[in-house]
């Protein structure tokens, strides 16, 4: 049987409203600015290292500048906490034998992910933290790492299953190798905004 998540993580939105998108969730929610290139934006109000995402689609699509054009506008993905490494491992085998699989498996550098839809194409993601602590995972924000690649590194489930399942650490597999090329998933359509 699948594991549950914990708990829901972070909510990703598209936007044409950038600023005034990071205004409000700051007013309305008290929350902080984690990290923010002119393309991406990570906020938090509690100990999480982020509860909001927002893309910016007038530069991640310039020439659609329009911020009452509703086309891509809204919710990205939703984000669940996964209880462990193996958790999220061992679900994704289970789910694969079931025919489901993720179109997305990346290292972010302060999480892991597996991106699902679900059969109307909702996506979400379901994550587990690189670090200990909500603190180091901040800290990893609030890094200069985080500039040269702040979407991540992807990496093969099937690997990282069998590289757990032969003993290696979950500590050791989750350390980002940041001399990994950017995922050409999401990373290529924002690839050159984070310097």
């Amino acid at each position: 049987m699948p594991t549950s998540p914990t708990q829901l993580a972070h909510v990703v939105y598209r936007t044409r409203r950038f600023e005034v998108m990071l205004a409000w969730y700051a007013k309305v929610f008290n929350a902080t600015v984690q990290y923010q290139n002119p393309a991406l934006a990570f906020l938090t109000f509690d100990h999480e290292h982020h509860r909001f995402a927002f893309a910016d689609l007038g530069v991640i699509r310039p020439g659609e500048n329009d911020p009452n054009d509703r086309g891509m506008i809204g919710v990205d993905h939703v984000a669940w906490d996964m209880p462990s490494l193996s958790a999220l491992l061992e679900n994704y085998a289970e789910l694969k034998a079931d025919g489901i699989t993720p179109y997305w498996a990346v290292n972010h550098g302060m999480s892991a992910s597996l991106y699902y839809a679900d059969p109307d194409g909702n996506q979400m993601e379901f994550a587990v933290d690189c670090f200990a602590t909500k603190e180091e995972c901040t800290a990893y924000f609030k890094g200069e790492q985080i500039a040269d690649n702040p979407v991540g590194v992807e990496y093969d489930p099937d690997d990282w299953l069998a590289r757990l399942r032969g003993g290696e650490s979950a500590a050791d597999i989750l350390k980002i190798d940041m001399a990994g090329e950017v995922s050409p998933i999401r990373g290529a359509m924002t690839a050159g905004w984070f310097n």
